[in-house]
């Protein structure tokens, strides 16, 4: 049973820090390139950051480049997503996704929620 399960979300102040974390099973982790989405109400769905399946490799969208940091650890099955220097606009229910690295399998988490406000 495939499960992507994100946990580390919460209410932090602007200019705070958070450290989202998304645990995997059920699937060869380390064949799957991993990314973090973000989605607030009435909006499409917004890719964050992605790292490769190896972890050679990351994008961040630009509206937070330089801020957050997205990394992997293949041997606990965890991708992970630090979040320095929050604003408001980046308050959204946070997603990560699985891809398969030679064919389209995909998967998703179920989401968590990251409100900044004072």
């Amino acid at each position: 049973q495939v499960q992507l399960v994100e946990s580390g979300g919460g209410l932090v102040q602007p200019g705070g820090s958070l450290r989202l974390s998304c645990a995997a099973s059920g699937f060869t982790f380390s064949s799957y390139a991993m990314s973090w989405y973000r989605q607030t109400p009435g909006k499409e769905r917004e890719l964050v950051a992605a790292i490769t399946s190896a972890g050679g490799s990351t994008n961040y969208g630009d509206s937070v480049k330089g801020r957050f940091t997205i990394s992997r650890d293949n041997a606990k099955n965890t991708v992970y997503l630090q979040m320095n220097s929050l604003k408001p606009e980046d308050t959204a229910v946070y997603y990560c996704k699985a891809v398969h690295r030679m064919d389209t399998r995909h998967y998703w988490g179920q989401g968590t929620q990251v409100t900044v406000s004072s």
